[in-house]
């Protein structure tokens, strides 16, 4: 398993749960400075990094790129997969295929959450629901072009009341003719929703595509009261190779979290 740390570049989303904001160059340096493997990217457009700007950069930090978020969709510019309106769904569909399209050549997938949507005027749950698999349908065939997964995550019910749980997003996941999307499993959204985290990753078995590794209250780990040990030990059981990447508020600070992170993920893993 490998370690990543999250950079936002969405200033709308300023406060939220992501480590490091001021800077792609200053959060690529501190990932290196402290140990990380790879950053996690939030960009507030899928043109607003330079791919070569971006590849130079991580070149020179000795960093790999973990995955790419689409949340600015939202958060900008109010779209999900779930809306209503055909053309407003379409818009949120094109939004998420430019961030496929600029992370797959770096080997990194795209990560739909929040742009999943939810319920709402004008749209009832299962149409909601169908909406959605019908982006996941078409979206994760897009990424399997550039030999990428695509990432979707579960969140918590104050969130939407698309998928909430690991099992529920298994049976979405059934639901697909592509076998190329797999699941985002966030330990805070577990936290809340599950009866056993460990448990319900190792249901998932090799649907598991990334781990954002994050404590029960949305700190970095060992900052709230979730167990991380009994997750990595699930995760070497059902042979997880990938990141446990850090989507935690930058409390007390940035740094702070950050080498808190680096330091559990050290514990827990026994990398050095």
């Amino acid at each position: 398993m490998k370690s990543a740390v999250t950079i936002s570049l969405v200033e709308e989303a300023r406060g939220g749960p992501f480590v490091l904001w001021d800077g792609l160059e200053s959060g690529c340096r501190t990932a290196r400075e402290l140990g990380f493997d790879a950053v996690e990217i939030f960009t507030p457009a899928p043109d607003a990094i330079e791919p070569s700007m971006l590849r130079r950069l991580l070149d020179a930090e000795g960093l790999r790129l973990a995955a790419v978020g689409t949340g600015a969709g939202w958060v900008k510019h109010r779209l999900t997969l779930a809306l209503p309106d055909a053309a407003r769904r379409q818009a949120a569909c094109d939004f998420i295929r430019q961030i496929i399209d600029f992370a797959g050549p770096f080997g990194a997938p795209a990560i739909i959450g929040s742009m999943q949507g939810r319920s709402g005027e004008g749209v009832d749950r299962p149409t909601a629901l169908g909406y959605l698999a019908d982006g996941l349908e078409t979206l994760g065939a897009h990424a399997a072009q550039h030999g990428v997964p695509l990432l979707y995550e579960p969140l918590n019910r104050y969130e939407t009341d698309q998928v909430t749980r690991v099992a529920d997003g298994l049976a979405l996941l059934d639901r697909l003719s592509t076998r190329n999307v797999r699941l985002l499993c966030d330990l805070f959204h577990m936290n809340i929703e599950e009866v056993d985290v460990a448990a319900a990753l190792r249901c998932a078995g090799d649907r598991v595509g990334h781990i954002h590794f994050v404590d029960s209250n949305r700190r970095a780990i060992g900052f709230g009261h979730l167990d991380p040990r009994p997750v990595v030990a699930a995760l070497r059981e059902i042979g997880y190779r990938g990141y446990l990447s850090a989507e935690a508020f930058p409390w007390p600070d940035s740094r702070s979290a950050a080498e808190q992170t680096i330091r559990a993920f050290r514990y827990v893993t026994g990398v050095p």
